[in-house]
Protein backbone atom coordinates (compact mmCIF):
# COMPACT_ATOMS: atom_id res chain seq x y z
CA UNK A 1 0.00 0.00 0.00
CA UNK A 2 1.20 3.27 -0.99
CA UNK A 3 0.78 6.24 1.72
CA UNK A 4 0.17 9.88 0.36
CA UNK A 5 2.45 12.34 1.70
CA UNK A 6 2.46 15.95 2.03
CA UNK A 7 4.97 18.14 1.98
CA UNK A 8 6.19 21.46 3.43
CA UNK A 9 8.93 23.23 2.09
CA UNK A 10 11.92 25.54 2.80
CA UNK A 11 12.89 27.21 -0.70
CA UNK A 12 16.46 29.78 -0.97
CA UNK A 13 16.47 31.92 -3.78
CA UNK A 14 19.90 31.04 -5.61
CA UNK A 15 19.80 35.02 -6.90
CA UNK A 16 19.11 36.27 -3.44
CA UNK A 17 20.25 34.23 -0.77
CA UNK A 18 18.04 36.23 1.97
CA UNK A 19 15.00 35.41 0.30
CA UNK A 20 13.18 32.48 1.19
CA UNK A 21 10.13 31.00 0.75
CA UNK A 22 7.44 27.99 2.61
CA UNK A 23 5.30 26.02 0.85
CA UNK A 24 2.97 22.98 0.65
CA UNK A 25 2.82 20.13 -2.34
CA UNK A 26 2.06 16.97 -2.93
CA UNK A 27 4.64 16.62 -5.63
CA UNK A 28 7.76 18.56 -4.85
CA UNK A 29 9.82 18.31 -8.22
CA UNK A 30 6.76 19.71 -10.20
CA UNK A 31 6.43 22.40 -7.71
CA UNK A 32 10.72 23.33 -7.50
CA UNK A 33 10.20 23.42 -11.82
CA UNK A 34 6.73 25.58 -11.51
CA UNK A 35 8.51 28.14 -9.04
CA UNK A 36 11.64 27.87 -10.73
CA UNK A 37 9.98 28.88 -14.27
CA UNK A 38 8.27 32.11 -13.03
CA UNK A 39 4.72 30.14 -12.39
CA UNK A 40 4.57 31.33 -8.98
CA UNK A 41 3.61 35.19 -8.78
CA UNK A 42 5.45 35.49 -5.40
CA UNK A 43 8.42 33.56 -6.05
CA UNK A 44 9.40 35.02 -9.55
CA UNK A 45 11.38 37.99 -8.84
CA UNK A 46 14.21 35.80 -7.38
CA UNK A 47 14.18 32.76 -9.67
CA UNK A 48 16.89 30.14 -9.74
CA UNK A 49 15.34 28.56 -6.15
CA UNK A 50 16.46 25.78 -4.42
CA UNK A 51 15.19 23.41 -2.14
CA UNK A 52 16.71 23.42 1.61
CA UNK A 53 14.34 21.62 3.30
CA UNK A 54 11.46 19.32 3.33
CA UNK A 55 9.18 17.80 5.60
CA UNK A 56 6.68 14.87 5.29
CA UNK A 57 3.20 14.71 6.69
CA UNK A 58 0.54 12.11 6.34
CA UNK A 59 -2.60 14.46 6.63
CA UNK A 60 -2.89 17.68 4.48
CA UNK A 61 -3.87 19.09 7.94
CA UNK A 62 -0.95 18.37 9.63
CA UNK A 63 1.31 20.06 7.15
CA UNK A 64 -0.82 23.00 6.37
CA UNK A 65 -0.67 23.87 10.49
CA UNK A 66 3.27 22.79 10.26
CA UNK A 67 3.11 25.14 7.00
CA UNK A 68 1.43 28.13 9.20
CA UNK A 69 3.65 27.70 11.85
CA UNK A 70 6.91 28.67 9.75
CA UNK A 71 5.32 31.62 8.44
CA UNK A 72 5.07 32.98 11.89
CA UNK A 73 7.62 35.05 13.66
CA UNK A 74 8.42 32.17 16.07
CA UNK A 75 8.13 29.80 13.14
CA UNK A 76 10.80 32.08 11.11
CA UNK A 77 13.27 32.31 14.25
CA UNK A 78 13.01 28.35 14.46
CA UNK A 79 13.57 27.49 10.89
CA UNK A 80 16.84 29.68 11.01
CA UNK A 81 18.32 28.10 13.69
CA UNK A 82 17.85 24.61 13.06
CA UNK A 83 17.79 24.54 9.48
Amino acid sequence: MMTTFYYVYILQSESDPDKHYTGMTQDLSSRLKAHNSGKVPHTSGYVPWRMINFFAFPTSEKASAFEKYLKTHSGRAFASKHF
